[in-house]
């Protein structure tokens, strides 16, 4: 029985002090705190916080996950973001083709490092790097989107293949933002460094002040020049598409769309793309076939490029299947070109390496899965393979970029030998998520683990998370035999994952040789 009576008052909650039990306050973040706290606002989690040493100085990267979507927003900080009378921004949505894998198809990645630049040079600013692919369709629907307009010549613009699929031209969402300036207590007036006024809307619309933009315009290239176009008929600010002398190019070989289908013998994958992706070469080595050699020096010997104060060609060599890898200086041979813009030797400067990508939707994860490929393998050749687990930080321009020069190892390797496959294990922390390894820098950065292994028993995850089994299952889709040449990191890596020989045993899979980065 209540010991109330009619006679006791019932004092009401204080509301305020209700909500401050329930969420952190504005700013809580930069705030002194403890670790573990994790401040959440609207839908925006703050997971984690760590100094990243970029190219352009030391940048704080604040991590946040959407609760709702679940996508990640890294938001890299530079300067006092709290005191600034102004703040230089961008809010860049990730590229996986050209921040990772080297293509040249776009403008992204010029646009990223141009951004860090900027805000270094002013001084105050911040990134926002939102985790919306494909203008926020994801890879599968960007992959279907290339699909298209390759398949069409360029004829057929980017936003026209959306609308051809059923989508709008932009599915972005920017309400992230509007939390993450609570939790960071940024309440400065924004120049944003953007050439689309769509962004701008958007960040108005949520009550930020928007003091004025800045272009990020680059030079187009041959391989990016419709999808800029096509971005400028769009409304984007853009001037070079329409005044440049550059040329289109399109892809080495014909590319015909299809409908998405299951594997037959492993139905939880969805075939959903392929199209090819011009990449970017590695180390200034232009690949070229035995006839594209001889067009190129039939008038002048390779020799007399190689001579004088500077030389356009430092060097080449012969590789197998009569192919040539002939080494150039970019810097003389642009101003070579200047003098010299009908010498066939200038089309080395945009002559990239073709790699044909094949993506997949698995409805067990619901996660995309990509394989790259390049040559066409013969029954009786030996691809060489490497599984690339992606690092999202790698992304970013950093002084150190260890994934991505594993992965330009890598591309060499499979690149000289002429026929190969890689296939992205893009989940961060060994498959444990980008979270879990955002968390564990934050950890090392502040003492509070001495190691990864160590960090990674305090989060509650493996050693090594991936799924192995999937991705092995898939490559054997685009290999021609059970033989390969595979490229790991180095003995130790492969000792300490036990899983990854397992699993190419249990599928049956011959490694005929190891190729180790590290030797």
């Amino acid at each position: 029985m209540s010991s109330l009576t009619p006679e006791t008052p019932v004092t009401s909650p204080d509301f305020e002090e209700l909500i401050a039990r329930l969420q952190h306050a504005t700013g809580a973040i930069l705030a002194p705190r403890v670790l573990d706290e994790r401040p959440l606002y609207g839908t925006t989690l703050f997971i984690a916080k760590c100094q990243l040493d970029t190219r352009f100085g030391l940048f704080r990267a604040f991590i946040f996950q959407d609760i709702i979507d679940k996508h990640y927003i890294v938001a890299m900080a530079h300067g006092d973001i709290a005191n600034a009378k102004t703040l230089y921004t961008r809010l860049h949505s990730s590229c996986i083709t050209s921040e990772t894998l080297r293509g040249c198809d776009c403008d992204c990645v010029q646009q990223l490092e141009g951004a860090f630049k900027v805000i270094s040079e002013k001084g105050d600013g911040i990134l926002f790097y939102l985790m919306q692919e494909g203008r926020g369709v994801g890879y599968v629907g960007k992959a279907r989107d290339r699909m298209l307009v390759q398949a069409s010549l360029d004829q057929i613009s980017t936003f026209a293949a959306y609308a051809a699929m059923g989508l709008q031209k932009d599915h972005r969402n920017y309400d992230n933002i509007s939390h993450i300036c609570h939790l960071l207590n940024v309440t400065a007036p924004f120049i944003v460094l953007t050439n689309n006024p769509d962004k701008v809307n958007a960040l108005k619309s949520q009550g930020i002040v928007v003091a004025g933009t800045e272009s990020l315009e680059f030079e187009p290239g041959p391989f990016n020049l419709a999808y800029l176009a096509s971005k400028a008929a769009g409304g984007h600010i853009l001037s070079r598409p329409t005044a440049t002398s550059v040329r289109r190019a399109l892809p080495p070989e014909p590319v015909i769309p299809f409908r998405p289908y299951a594997l037959s013998d492993a139905k939880r994958f969805i075939y959903s793309a392929s199209y090819f992706l011009p990449m970017k070469p590695v180390d200034n080595e232009i690949l070229v076939t035995e006839a594209q050699f001889t067009e190129i020096f039939q008038k002048k010997s390779l020799e007399r490029y190689m001579g004088g104060a500077r030389p356009v060609i430092l060097g080449y060599k012969a590789i197998r299947q009569n192919r040539f890898l002939i080494t150039i200086d970019p810097d003389h041979l642009t101003h070579y070109k200047d003098d010299n813009p009908d010498d066939p030797v200038v089309e080395l400067l945009t002559t990239p390496y073709w790699f044909r990508v094949h993506v997949y939707y698995d409805i067990v994860t619901s996660q995309d899965f990509v394989i790259l490929t390049h040559g066409e393998p013969r029954i009786y050749e030996i691809p060489v393979v490497r599984l690339h687990s992606e690092s999202l930080f790698n992304r970013f321009p950093l002084r150190t970029v260890e994934n991505r020069d594993k992965l330009k190892l890598s591309v060499k390797h499979i690149i000289e030998y002429g026929v190969g496959a890689l296939l992205l294990l893009h989940n961060d922390g060994r498959g444990a998520g980008f979270g879990a390894h955002a968390t564990d820098r934050m950890m090392t950065d502040a003492g509070q683990a001495f190691s990864s292994d160590e960090a990674y028993r305090k989060i509650g995850v493996d050693y090594d998370s991936r799924d192995y089994d999937a991705s092995i299952l898939l490559l054997k889709h685009h290999i021609p035999n059970t033989k390969i040449q595979m490229v790991m990191n180095s003995p130790t890596s492969l000792v300490k994952k036990p899983e990854y020989a397992e699993a190419l045993n249990r599928h049956k899979i011959e490694v005929e040789k190891w190729i180790f980065l590290e030797d």
